[in-house]
């Protein structure tokens, strides 16, 4: 059970940074840009719904980063008591 949260937890994280570098960075083909940004925004949305404007700033991919460790590190604590 603890390989599959980490690798759920890893997949999250490498998903979010994908979506991260392919926001600033435009590549030819937009089936990665498109199948990354549709498998993050379920996540991203409702924090991004939260939070107020920056200044054009998201700040939610920061947020989930962190929830889903914070999720992770609970999850493990659970199960190896």
């Amino acid at each position: 059970m603890l390989l599959v949260i980490n690798i759920l937890y890893y997949a999250i994280v490498i998903l979010i940074f994908a979506r991260i570098i392919l926001s600033f960075v435009r590549i030819g083909s937009y089936q990665l840009h498109d199948i990354v940004f549709r498998l993050t925004e379920p996540l991203l949305a409702p924090v991004r719904n939260i939070l107020p404007p920056m200044g054009g700033f998201d700040f939610s991919p920061m947020i989930v980063l962190i929830a889903v460790d914070v999720l992770r590190r609970l999850l493990f604590g659970l199960l190896i008591r």
